[in-house]
């Protein structure tokens, strides 16, 4: 027996697979399942990526809460001392009270209420619900006439969209009409969570009447409330049973319009009747001084702000409600004007496009290097400049094929864990553009090397799988590890921010999963190459 084996031997040697599962001979050997894998994946990943939800930011908890009470008649030290120490002594109770800053002025207690950033998300809701419980429960120790608490835990609502709506020659009441109507409008819009009026002034009946010529009637303006409410009261007079049904018995006399309360009589301690319009002035009118003012282009208008549902498309809602806002303009009396103020949609637009450009780009300058570093070889035996190089474009192409393939599966899974498009989701796709084809250019030059030895394909497939895949999955790892503390972080910035971390190691595993399975595959059956010629 010979001591050398042949070439054709040694060939064959090197042909055979290691034992052991290997991915990539896997995906070789069911090459049809493989194929019909990554076409379903592609299809449902720019599906997922034309459902996925679109805003400027990611949504997050916000852990505070007002706490607002009034006590007509106190001065600053009284309230402080008998209502806002009564509550902040409370709040200190709840779990996970972290700030409690407090505001006493005359009549008025403002007391700002902070959890801890540690604080689960999904307990917030759980933690108002307590604030509202235990603060309620001291209510009886706080003084007469004491008005409230009234908490406010929703003021960190985001409005991407504000309406102005202006009207010439029209009163207040008549614009909170027109508003009130195309508030109910926008609600109706999908994925509208809240709409809020913002410059509404409210009507009032002010009553006004002389001192000194009630002092002359022998009568005190609390002796004329008095007889107004008892004149106003709602108060149930029982009902009438019959056989066949029961009729309610009401008790008539209420102030329907001005005119009836100018002609209410007031009785005088000497047995006189006056009409309350021969004592006192009475006109409508509006609150004064407003809460709130708001001003568009030097003209008072009302503001429409319109606040997106958790997990909605931003884009979507700003189609939606161009529509609904074009046919709301056509009910709209001559001189009323519903103009937009600001428009999120727009700026998410611009966030999405501009990714896309620089996707686009990222894909170009990668097709063009590894073009240009796999696939550009020296020819043998050529000695003009330019005969001596062949391209080969496969591997390029292999390697361009990694993003929109890696992409999509990332779109599908951030589809499913309900992540959606935002300035910091939109940021860590463009971080992993940088990442996401490392994998497949090392399985690629690592065929094309072995090939170059004489390896066959599926040989050199196998083999780049044995020795590259469990050190590129370790990098991968080691590169995912290094966001690891954005995920786990506890704080109100790490919830603001978790995408980071999601996006970018979603992204990394599945390029590993891509170069070992689906990159194989795109081994055409013959060379594919442009020669340059003079």
């Amino acid at each position: 027996m010979s001591e050398h084996a042949s070439p054709v031997a040694g060939a064959a040697a090197r042909s055979e697979p290691k034992a052991g599962f290997n991915l990539s001979r896997w995906a070789l050997q069911h090459a049809s399942l493989v194929r019909y894998l990554m076409v379903v994946l592609m299809l449902l990943g720019v599906a997922a990526y034309f459902q996925l939800g679109q805003d400027e930011d990611p949504p997050f908890t916000f852990r505070v809460m007002v706490v607002r009470t009034f006590w007509p008649g106190a001065t600053a030290r009284q309230v402080a001392d008998q209502v806002t120490d009564k509550i902040e002594r409370t709040l200190q109770e709840v779990p996970y009270a972290d700030k409690i800053r407090s505001y006493s002025k005359p009549g008025e207690s403002l007391i700002i209420f902070q959890l801890k950033d540690s604080s689960p998300p999904r307990d917030v809701p759980q933690i108002w619900y307590t604030v509202r419980k235990k603060v309620g429960d001291i209510r009886y120790t706080l003084p007469q006439g004491v008005q409230g608490p009234f908490f406010n835990d929703d003021f960190g609502d985001v409005y991407g969209v504000i309406y102005a709506l202006s009207g010439d020659g029209f009163s207040p009441a008549e614009m909170k009409a027109f508003a009130d109507d195309a508030r109910q409008r926008l609600l109706r819009v999908k994925d509208v969570a809240k709409v809020e009026l913002f410059g509404v002034q409210d009507e009032k009946i002010y009553i006004e009447a002389s001192q000194r010529r009630l002092a002359k009637l022998g009568l005190d303006m609390n002796q004329v409330l008095g007889q107004l409410g008892a004149q106003n009261a709602v108060e149930s007079a029982g009902a009438v049973q019959t056989p066949l049904d029961v009729v309610q018995v009401r008790v008539g006399g209420q102030f329907n319009d001005v005119s009836q309360l100018r002609a209410m009589p007031i009785r005088a301690p000497d047995g006189r009747q006056l009409r309350l319009g021969d004592i006192a002035d009475i006109q409508r009118g509006y609150i004064d001084p407003p809460q709130v003012k708001v001003r568009h282009d030097g003209q008072e208008v009302i503001a429409l702000g319109v606040s997106m549902a958790k997990g909605g498309d931003i884009i979507a809602l700003g189609k939606a409600l161009r529509e609904a806002s074009a046919q709301i303009e056509k009910t709209l009396p001559v001189g009323v004007k519903l103009a937009q103020v600001q428009d999120q949609p727009r700026a998410v637009a611009d966030s999405v496009n501009e990714f896309v450009k620089v996707l686009i780009e990222a894909v170009v300058i990668v097709l063009a290097v590894s073009f240009l570093s796999l696939g550009l070889h020296k020819r043998p035996g050529s000695h003009s400049l330019w005969r001596r190089w062949t391209l080969d474009m496969r591997p390029g192409l292999v390697v361009g094929i990694t993003i929109p393939l890696v992409l999509a599966v990332t779109f599908l899974a951030m589809q499913y864990w309900g992540i959606g498009l935002h300035k910091v989701s939109l940021g860590s796709l463009i971080i992993a553009l940088g990442l996401l084809v490392d994998d497949a250019i090392i399985a690629v030059e690592m065929m094309v090397r072995k090939m170059e030895e004489g390896y066959d394909k599926f040989r050199a497939a196998t083999f780049a799988y044995e020795i590259t895949a469990i050190p590129m999955l370790t990098g991968t790892l080691i590169t995912a590890v290094g966001f690891l503390p954005i995920g786990l972080a506890r704080s109100m910035t790490g919830e603001y921010t978790f995408a980071i971390f999601a996006v970018t190691v979603i992204a990394l595993l599945v390029s590993w999963v891509a170069s070992v399975v689906f990159m194989p595959l795109q081994r055409a059956p013959g060379p594919l190459q442009c020669l340059f010629s003079a």
